[in-house]
Parts: C-alpha cells; sequence; structure tokens
C-alpha cells in the first residue's frame, strides 16, 4: 500500500493497487497543536492554586484530553483508493464508496477541500484533499480524478 500519492498526475497506479491520500498540514499542525495544548491542561491542573479544587483539576484535564482528541480525529482525515472500493475518512464520518458511484472530482476555487461527484446527483466532501496543502493537495486530487477514470466505470455483470 502506497502511503502517499505518486508525485505526477500522469502517473496512475496499477487496477490492484491501493493508494492512501492524506493531508500533510492538517495532519501535522492538527498532532502538534493537540499535543502542546493537552501538555498546557496537564500543567495546568498540576500547578493551579490550592483554591481550584479537584473538580476544577480534573476539568483542565479533560479539556486537554477533549481538544487532543479533536486534532487527532483531524490528523486521521484520509482516502483509500483501494482496487474494489473507496474509503472516506472525514472529520466525523466515514463511507465506503463503489468506484462506479463516483462520477468526478471537483475542487472548485476557494473551496478549503475537494468533492466526489456522485452517480446519485450527491457530492461528497474529501477533507484528504485539501487546499491548504498547495500544489501538493491539487496534485492528490488530480491523482484521484485519474483514478476515477481508470477505475470508476461499472463493469457488465459476470465479465
Amino acid at each position: 500500500m502506497s502511503a502517499t500519492p505518486p508525485t505526477s498526475s500522469a502517473e496512475v497506479p496499477g487496477p490492484d493497487e491501493t493508494i492512501v491520500f492524506r493531508p500533510r498540514l492538517v495532519r501535522v499542525a492538527g498532532l502538534a497543536i493537540g499535543a502542546v495544548i493537552l501538555a498546557a491542561m496537564l500543567l495546568a491542573a498540576v500547578i493551579v492554586p490550592a483554591t481550584f479544587g479537584l473538580a476544577d483539576r480534573v476539568g483542565f484535564i479533560a479539556l486537554g484530553v477533549g481538544t487532543f482528541w479533536f486534532c487527532w480525529r483531524e490528523a486521521q482525515v484520509r482516502v483509500v483508493a483501494g482496487p474494489e472500493t473507496v474509503e472516506v475518512r472525514n472529520l466525523i464520518s466515514k463511507q465506503e464508496l463503489e468506484w462506479a458511484e463516483i462520477v468526478a472530482v471537483s475542487f472548485p476555487e476557494g473551496d478549503a477541500w475537494a468533492h466526489l461527484d456522485l452517480a446519485d446527483g450527491d457530492t461528497l466532501p474529501t477533507m484528504a484533499f485539501q487546499r491548504a496543502d498547495g500544489a501538493r493537495g491539487i496534485a492528490a486530487a488530480r491523482q484521484m480524478a485519474a483514478l476515477v477514470a481508470a477505475r470508476g466505470e461499472a463493469t457488465e455483470a459476470g465479465a
């Protein structure tokens, strides 16, 4: 399994290859910010004056853990493009699609992330392709579009 997309949009992996798309900036920044906030809340729980009770200290720790969990979830967003299906894991939800369900990949100007245009007329946001990653994010979205073109057509039953 490839951990990062190929660098050129002309490179399309083989039909049996699985490729994982992840944003870089959000993953690194999310984990770093979450760790710093968790450490700060743990430190605050230890060094606050004695006038703060146990509930206050537990509250500091809970806030730090909750913030770290949110940042960790943000760092886990990805698209796994397998031979048969595409798994889209966003901040809260996870959805698995057949290639035939995906019509195109769109990355409208000004949007923070790309979208999968689905055969039923809906769109599915894909937080794995982020504009914050600059050229790398756009190249990953183009790579996904090439995969949709290569793998996205429905096959006949029994063929």
